[in-house]
């Protein structure tokens, strides 16, 4: 059986996690770095606090696990997409640590261990995804050997989206679940609806709405609006590739999985199509060292390691440039 620790630093969250072959998942450690209200994350900032933890959260995930450095088998790093300061502090955490140990190093794609640890935790096995997050928005499906994009955002992602507005109206952190909170209180008004063929676009729905609070309009009004709009947009696109590629499972996955709204709309929409949501259990939905772990299992049992040289960074590492093999 190999053990692989996993080390995720794309953006805000430096988390440290431990799986094993067997798909069990050991450990699950993170520390996260929280703007103050108003801010978004500043790269440099994130990755000071990365660096600043990074020890302690190693240290906290092999307690959880009970196990010691020397039982670990495999080093499993996000190598993209991401942060590039912020990347590379798990990059240069996993090197070392691959470097001291004499271990296998496996640079994984965040996206896919986002998917790979739904199909995991969910038993979900072929869906079409629902990849949402602050960084990410996309519909993607397993054809050919790869996660193909069906449709995704043209412009800012739908977790960014909501971060943005939350930062406009000055709402605390994480801006997500403060805007489905406020969301709980709020009524429809209307926002634009911009949905380009199987793509998306949620800037002009964020300028809108900070022109609707500017105007007067509620904060939990707005917020419900932003939810309700921004929700119906990736359920229409995700319905229509359910059609196309005649899957009967879709799988929600990344940190806007956390919001129970959108599974209760996506739930919607499969039962009348006759197919099952899977949604990715809510500690794995948001970044996490886990889902590098068996990402990186997953990547090694392939043959895909990743030689030092090879071992830098990018920032813009797609989900579909990765070869499924397994």
């Amino acid at each position: 059986m190999m053990i692989c620790l996993g080390i995720e630093s794309t953006a805000h969250t430096f988390g440290a996690g431990i799986a094993d072959s067997n798909g069990k998942i050991l450990s699950n450690a993170r520390d996260t770095f929280l703007a103050k209200p108003g801010k978004g994350i500043v790269p440099r900032e994130a990755a000071n606090h990365h660096t600043d933890v990074c020890a302690a959260v190693i240290r906290k995930s092999l307690a959880e696990a009970k196990l010691k450095l020397s039982d670990i088998c495999l080093i499993a790093f996000a190598q993209g997409p991401g942060l590039p300061p912020c990347l590379r502090v798990g990059a240069v955490a996993a090197r070392t640590l691959a470097l001291k140990l004499n271990r296998p190093l496996i640079g994984a794609n965040h996206p896919v261990a986002h998917i790979e640890i739904g199909k995991l935790l969910t038993g979900a096995t072929d869906p079409v995804i629902l990849y949402v997050s602050g960084g990410n928005t996309q519909v993607l499906a397993l054809a050919g050997g790869r996660y193909r994009v069906f449709g995704e955002t043209l412009d800012i992602p739908m977790g960014n989206a909501l971060d943005q507005f939350a930062r406009t109206a000055n709402l605390g952190n994480p801006g997500g679940k403060s805007v489905e909170e406020l969301a709980k209180k709020g009524k429809y008004s209307e926002l634009p609806y911009v949905v380009k063929g199987m793509d998306l676009s949620f800037a002009g729905i964020v300028t809108a709405a900070e022109q609707k609070l500017k105007q007067g309009t509620s904060v939990e009004d707005i917020c419900y609006s932003l939810q309700e709009t921004c929700f119906a947009m990736l359920i229409e696109v995700t319905e229509r590739a359910l059609a196309h590629t005649d899957k009967k499972e879709v799988l929600l996955v990344g940190g806007v999985a956390a919001n129970k709204r959108f599974s209760e709309m996506l739930g919607i929409m499969a039962k009348e199509r006759n197919a099952k949501v899977f949604v990715v259990p809510q500690e794995y939905a948001g970044d996490n060292g886990a889902m590098i772990a068996w990402a990186g299992l997953l990547a090694h049992k392939d043959g895909t390691d990743t030689p030092l040289e090879k071992s830098g960074v990018d920032s813009s590492w797609r989900a579909d440039d990765v070869d499924v093999r397994w």
